[in-house]
């Protein structure tokens, strides 16, 4: 659903949200999970989310989740190699240089979601719709009463970034690193999950860090029982990089790419699905949980 569209269809919710964050939370967590939001004495990753986008301020957060201020984030953590290349960047999309880009490439706008156009052959692009579509994403405020108040602080723009391409000409896929910092008391990865079809059929396959396959689990979307992954080579270095990313932060999801045995940084997220994802069976949801320490508990 558009998110204009979904933020008119909550226009009662994000009323409230302004006048009671929690209150709302609280009732929205109801509606959608179908169980109370206990804040003081969270116990579940979803609970422990929504205590976190209420209770707990960053100010490197609005910086790692802008998809272009992210970038120098990167840089500074000394991981700028993974970075994919930037075409370009810019606060109107009637500015984009189409005839100089290649003919294949990625545009994404920087706050929020699912704000992205991937051109596999320019040639075919309706530059016109393109450029309305982008500028019209540009004006979208992420929706207030989901409660992540990082996203459009930074003032969203344009980036136009290289296609990475698998030799195959698909969409690769995406690898997400959970990290926690209550793994063994530090630091850590707990889960990855790769999505599959990401843009027909979305399904999903879950790992433990040493890359036993979770098929039990099921985290926001299907479990894909047929795809077969086979273990990435440099596993290793993604964990590292994934652990460096996310060490200032209780918890973050680090994705990448990873191609012809090159890893490439995709993202952060800070509150997967909005901690209202459907998480199975519910005791994983609640060892997701136990892997994030928050400093300091409502009383």
């Amino acid at each position: 659903m558009d998110n204009t569209i979904k933020s008119l269809l909550l226009t009662p919710m994000n009323m409230l949200y302004r006048i009671d964050p929690e209150l709302e939370l609280k009732l929205l967590y109801r509606l959608k999970m179908g169980r109370h939001l206990n804040l003081k004495n969270p116990v579940t990753y979803n609970e422990k989310i929504q205590w976190i986008k209420l209770f707990y301020k960053n100010d490197l957060m609005p910086i790692c989740a802008d998809k272009y201020t992210v970038r120098e984030y990167v840089e500074k953590c000394g991981c700028g190699d993974i970075l994919n290349e930037l075409l370009w960047q810019g606060f109107d999309a009637k500015d984009i240089p189409f005839e100089k880009l290649p003919n294949k490439f990625v545009i994404k706008v920087t706050h929020g979601s699912g704000y992205n156009i991937i051109c596999k052959d320019k040639a075919r692009l309706d530059t016109g719709k393109v450029v309305k579509k982008i500028n019209s994403w540009l004006k979208q405020k992420y929706i207030p009463c989901y409660g992540e108040w990082f996203y459009g602080v930074v003032k969203p723009r344009v980036i136009v970034e290289k296609f990475l391409d698998d030799s195959k000409n698909q969409v690769p896929m995406d690898y997400k690193f959970f990290c926690f910092n209550n793994i063994e008391g530090n630091h850590g990865v707990g889960v990855i999950v790769v999505d599959t079809d990401r843009f027909i059929n979305h399904k999903r396959k879950v790992y433990d860090v040493n890359w036993n396959e979770l098929s039990n689990v099921m985290i926001t979307f299907p479990y894909d029982h047929e795809t077969n992954i086979e273990k990435p080579g440099k596993l290793e270095q993604m964990i590292e990089y994934a652990k460096k990313l996310s060490e200032p932060f209780p918890h973050a999801r680090i994705d990448f790419y990873y191609i012809n045995d090159k890893i490439f940084f995709g993202e952060i997220t800070f509150t997967n699905g909005a901690g209202f994802s459907k998480i199975l069976p519910y005791s994983f949801n609640e060892k997701m949980g136990s892997w994030i320490r928050l400093a300091d508990r409502v009383e």
